[in-house]
């Protein structure tokens, strides 16, 4: 059986190394999008903000207390 050699299409993409915005719309508006998306998902928002600053404060006071520990 021989082999009919077939001419293939393609197509390639590629990136310019010269192109400056690349996704230009990425950063666009970034305040406005995040706060939209705090205030449509605010309780999801507290419930995962919350324990990471109960945490970090709770870590924070914890360390200040060993510090002044050996002052009593």
């Amino acid at each position: 059986m021989g082999k009919i050699p077939v001419k293939i299409r393609s197509v390639v993409y590629g990136l310019s190394p010269f192109q400056q915005k690349v996704m230009p719309g990425l950063w666009k508006e970034f305040t406005h999008k995040v706060t939209h998306k705090v205030t449509d998902n605010w309780i999801n928002t507290i419930l995962l903000v919350g324990p990471i600053v109960g945490v970090y404060s709770y870590v924070k006071s914890y360390q200040e207390a060993e510090k002044l520990e050996h002052r009593y």
